[in-house]
């Protein structure tokens, strides 16, 4: 199996792709093992600042002595050079908030997973001409589960997962599935700014457990 494809199975799988960023290297590591500890075996990590490479390091590290079975991804590339440093520093898979072609390409190539963010069918188009097969619907809130349920006829073949507002309750959850996504994305509703301020990590992995359950029933019902 294709390393693209057994990152797109482990997406699907769990149904939900959690992304943070924190600046201090501890706090990220922290929030890495309670997710970890709730079920979490994909995770996306925000490249935000000059802090993100070197945190991201220590992530690959800590993963490949306790966590072997976790996939590491970076999400926020928007250029090659980024691609690059990422993909030295052992990332499983990439996530852009926009199609980047060269990126898509040099991923690729490579038998890198690669999720682009795109808005409008021209996107989504040109992001399956070059290869992709799993999309990124952002920001997801202005989208909503109706635009997706609008185009999904057109693109049999590809996956979809919004990211961007997307919110912990049952009802939106379901809403997006029932319009046809693989997986939802989840920010800050889910590892809140507020929750890693007070380094509540007990409370993190509840959440992200009860959210968990909550994908599995949906995608189950």
């Amino acid at each position: 199996m294709s390393n693209i494809q057994k990152v797109s199975d482990a997406i699907v799988a769990q149904g939900i792709l959690p992304l943070y960023f924190n600046p201090d290297e501890n706090v990220t590591i922290s929030v890495l093992k309670s997710i970890y500890k709730a079920g979490i075996r994909a995770v996306e990590y925000t490249n935000r600042g000059e802090a993100a490479l070197r945190n991201f390091k220590k992530m690959v590290e800590t993963r490949n002595s306790e966590m072997p079975d976790l996939l590491l991804g970076i999400g926020t590339i928007k250029n090659l050079q980024q691609a690059k440093d990422f993909v030295e520093a052992g990332a499983d898979f990439f996530i852009s908030p926009g199609f980047v072609p060269e990126v898509a390409d040099f991923l690729i190539k490579q038998d890198k997973f690669y999720s682009p963010g795109c808005m409008t069918p021209t996107e989504i188009i040109a992001a399956e001409n070059a290869g992709v097969a799993f999309i990124k619907l952002f920001p997801g809130n202005m989208l909503g589960p109706s635009f997706l349920s609008g185009i999904k006829d057109i693109f049999p073949d590809l996956l979809f997962m919004p990211t961007g507002g997307v919110d912990t309750t049952k009802e939106n959850i379901e809403g997006w599935f029932k319009a046809g996504v693989s997986a939802v994305g989840m920010g800050s509703k889910l590892i809140s700014k507020k929750l890693m301020a007070e380094q509540n990590y007990a409370e993190i992995e509840s959440e992200t457990r009860k959210v968990l359950e909550i994908v599995q029933t949906v995608k189950n019902s």
